[in-house]
């Protein structure tokens, strides 16, 4: 299913992970790739309150659980900075479909980074 969230489309995802060497492109697409997944699947599935909305963003989280492992095989690990920007892109796609009042932590209640 595309994608019809312009703000969505016209944001780049994980930018600042891209700009900084530490951490490796093809892991941080992996990354790209998850949270593009969360936003089809909120268009697709359109949660009506804060905790279907959870309910999407957990396993989203604990997808990039998982790539803690490839980034420390490239050498990166999701540091402070790391932590950061990924949380900071949980939130846009939570003001992008219009959860404003979301909690940024809930978001990533299930990240282990």
């Amino acid at each position: 299913m595309p994608l019809t969230n312009q703000k969505v489309l016209d944001h780049v995802f994980l930018k600042e992970m891209y700009d900084d060497g530490y951490f490796p492109d093809h892991v941080v697409d992996k990354g790209r790739a998850i949270l593009l997944r969360l936003c089809e699947r909120i268009e697709a599935e359109r949660p009506a309150d804060l905790a279907a909305l959870y309910a999407l963003t957990k396993p989203a989280t604990e997808e990039f659980n998982a790539l803690e492992e490839e980034f420390e095989a490239a050498g990166s690990m999701i540091d402070t900075i790391g932590r950061e920007i990924i949380g900071d892109h949980f939130w846009f796609v939570a003001l992008a479909y219009g959860f404003t009042d979301a909690d940024g932590e809930e978001l990533i209640a299930a990240r282990e980074w």
